[in-house]
């Protein structure tokens, strides 16, 4: 056996790879003609499952980490149910949408994507959001984001896109994070990206909360009804509170002050009754219609856009119930977009055909056993009859000889169900096509709908976006990927690229590089696509902008206020202000240079809900100085200074009444308050009704973004 003891350091040579100047091959070492497309039953066919190329790398992806997730590992999740509100038997013949009133119990998960279990809530990312559906039928999981589109087209690339995106191999740095080279230097290969690129470098990277985000299928699914007649569907998740989000500078400090602040927020606003709650949506496309417009149904990097397609509300989710105990539901539950009933069927989309083979696969070396059905989060409320047996962990306990089919000593038994006994059947569609690693010409178009999404955001989102992309481009080392992701930003807007250029040091380049013949041997270019730009037939769609969204509602329910505080305090003013917030569902919450208690003007104890050291402006949607017989105290206070001057920063709603303007006045800020910033809210008057209901109604328009220095204007 080898010694160490002499503190040698030990010989890995023979175990060291380098790739430099070598052919890409199988871990067989058979060279790999194309690996930018899976094998598929013609261009616009499905996958098929002798692809053994994409089996063997889809494998190794899916057991690279044990046991943590190797995406969606942070997640948080509940319990609930999903209500019918508009059946549409017509459509489907799935039984949980069927009848007005009916009520199917769920369990939904959110997550971020790419950090590890112990990573950050506010990590700029795509979250999860997946729910399962305990139906009558068996288990339905429809497991989705919370941006509508994907950063690739088949799921062949799906193991490189997280590869590129993790720390990167050589020092696991940085940790749930998309600002470094090896991401960048994918993305900027991988034209297909650039309309998920407007997505994660937008405000919808950023949720407020996990209840102010919507969720969407990504994919193209079918509907079947009774008499096997099928259409096109994309769902959607609207949620009750709106959509909203956080700014970057915010983000961060939040990932320092709590980095659970996500999770946090979805506990305590179930544990308190304000329960999370979405609408269900789907956009209805016939089969007729699937070549209609400029982009293809089956493509996952594009969309349906709201103006040709609007989204019908068919039912809503209530989550009023948090997990007993964490691992045993929220880590142990088990989705997969395989696991559908009757009524409900795949398309030919290249990705979401890969992931019905990925996710079953990875299940298994998570949960360590194929019985993961068994955990009690994960188990059918349908009864469960089939011959598979044994295996790691089994729990259910088959009677009698029979473990096969067809079988005779036990009756036949279990036995097939008949198609009007609720017998699952895959929708009849005709394949008749050559076997090809390449991709139909309809999923070429990689910018169409990137300009689509930019050219759909207010000037202050777009003012984000271009201060994402400096921010993320500014962390990469690499000065051609740098000039490279400019070349394709020009490809989506002009000015966008230039602006960005400015903030990275950089110039875009005067011809645009081909990304996607990169890494492939001349003579061999098989698969390979132009990348090309094809004009929407809609300019523009406010379902796309979060400030436009008809989503972001102005209601305040769940929202929490700062109330800065100190002795001598208008016991009045507090009052008015809390009791207000909770005629509206907020809270208001005592903010303290210490904590305990501390004294009002009528020689009355409040109790403090946190400290200066504890709390923060950004924990809290808005801020309020109340009067105060010894504010003066408070007006000389670094910490306040600094609590208000974040708020601020931040967009924030900030009042103030009586002697508490002084604090307001003494903050570095107060020399940029104009008359027309609505989100300072000062009045001389104490204790004024008409004070604290200006104070609400500001707070219900979120946030002031006219407040920072908009980039594009």
């Amino acid at each position: 056996m080898e010694n160490l003891q002499d503190g040698k350091q030990r010989d890995l040579s023979k175990n060291k790879s380098d790739s430099t100047n070598k052919f890409l091959t199988t871990d067989q070492g058979v060279k790999i003609n194309d690996d930018n497309n899976s094998l598929k039953a013609g261009e616009r066919g499905p996958s098929l499952l002798e692809d053994f190329i994409l089996r063997e790398k889809i494998t190794h992806f899916d057991h690279e980490r044990i046991p943590e997730r190797i995406v969606h590992a942070r997640g948080s999740g509940a319990h609930g149910f999903f209500e019918v509100t508009t059946p549409i038997p017509e459509l489907t013949k799935a039984g949980f949408l069927q009848e007005a009133g009916m009520k199917t119990p769920v369990f939904a998960r959110f997550s971020t994507v790419a950090g590890s279990r112990g990573s950050s809530d506010l990590a700029r990312d795509v979250r999860g959001f997946s729910v399962k559906f305990y139906t009558q039928q068996g288990i339905y999981d429809l497991v989705g984001n919370n941006m509508p589109v994907f950063f690739i087209q088949d799921a062949s690339k799906f193991p490189d896109l997280i590869h590129a995106v993790k720390p990167e191999p050589h020092n696991e740095m940085p940790q749930a994070a998309s600002a470094h080279d090896t991401f960048w230097d994918f993305i900027s290969l991988m034209p297909e990206s650039m309309h998920m690129i407007m997505w994660i470098m937008s405000d919808r990277a950023l949720p407020r909360s996990l209840r102010m985000m919507e969720g969407f299928g990504v994919h193209t699914f079918r509907l079947i009804n009774e008499a096997n007649e099928s259409v096109f569907v994309k769902f959607h998740w609207k949620p009750k509170l709106g959509t909203h989000a956080v700014a970057w500078d915010e983000a961060q400090k939040i990932s320092g002050k709590n980095s659970d602040f996500h999770r946090q927020d979805l506990w305590e606003a179930i544990e308190m009754g304000n329960f999370p709650e979405w609408e269900l949506g789907v956009q209805i496309i016939p089969t007729s219609d699937e070549n209609k417009y400029e982009f293809d149904l089956l493509d996952p990097t594009k969309l349906v856009p709201e103006e040709l397609v609007p989204v019908t509300i068919i039912g809503r989710m209530v989550l009023n119930k948090n997990p007993d105990n964490f691992f045993a539901e929220t880590e142990q539950i088990a989705f997969h977009p395989g696991h559908v009933v009757p009524g409900i069927d795949f398309s030919n989309d290249p990705l979401l055909q890969g992931r019905l083979f990925s996710y079953t696969d990875t299940q298994l070396s998570r949960l360590g056993s194929p019985n993961f059905h068994e955990i009690p989060i994960n188990r059918s409320i349908a009864p469960v009859h089939n011959n598979q047996r044994d295996g790691h962990m089994r729990q259910e306990i088959n009677i009698g000889r029979v473990s096969y089919q067809p079988n005779s000593l036990g009756g036949g038994c279990p036995y097939q169900a008949k198609i009007s006994e609720g017998g699952f059947t895959s929708f009849n569609e005709r394949i008749d096509a050559y076997k090809i690693r390449q991709r139909s010409e309809s999923f070429n178009d990689h910018f169409g709908q990137a300009k689509l999404f930019f050219n759909s955001q207010t000037s202050t989102e777009k003012s984000h976006i271009v201060k994402a992309l400096r921010f993320e481009l500014g962390k990469v080392e690499t000065m051609a990927i740098r000039i490279r992701m400019l070349g394709l930003l020009s490809k989506v807007d002009k000015v966008l690229a230039e602006k960005v250029a400015i903030g990275i040091g950089s110039t875009i380049p005067p011809v645009l590089e081909t990304p996607l013949n990169h890494g492939v041997s001349p003579e061999n270019e098989m698969g390979t696509q132009e990348s090309t730009t094809v004009e929407q037939s809609i300019a523009a769609s406010d379902a796309l902008t979060m400030l436009k969204n008809p989503t972001n509602t102005s209601t305040i329910a769940s929202r929490k206020v700062a109330i800065i505080c100190d002795n001598g305090v208008s016991e009045v003013c507090i009052l008015k202000m809390k009791n207000a917030l909770l005629k509206e569902d907020a809270n208001g919450f005592i903010i303290a240079p210490h904590l305990g208690s501390i004294t009002t003007d009528e020689k009355v104890a409040v109790a403090v809900d946190f400290s200066l050291l504890t709390a923060s402006s950004v924990l809290f949607d808005a801020v309020y100085v109340p009067h105060g017989l010894e504010i003066n105290a408070i007006a000389e206070n670094d910490d306040v200074s600094e609590f208000l001057n974040d708020a601020y920063k931040h967009c924030k709603v900030i009042g103030a009444d009586g002697q508490a303007i002084k604090v307001i006045s003494a903050v570095p800020f107060a020399s940029k308050i104009k008359n027309s910033d609505d989100g300072i809210i000062l009045t001389n008057e104490i204790a004024s009704e008409g004070f604290v209901q200006q104070f609400i109604t500001a707070m219900g328009k979120h946030r002031f973004w006219e407040r920072e220095v908009n980039l594009y204007k």
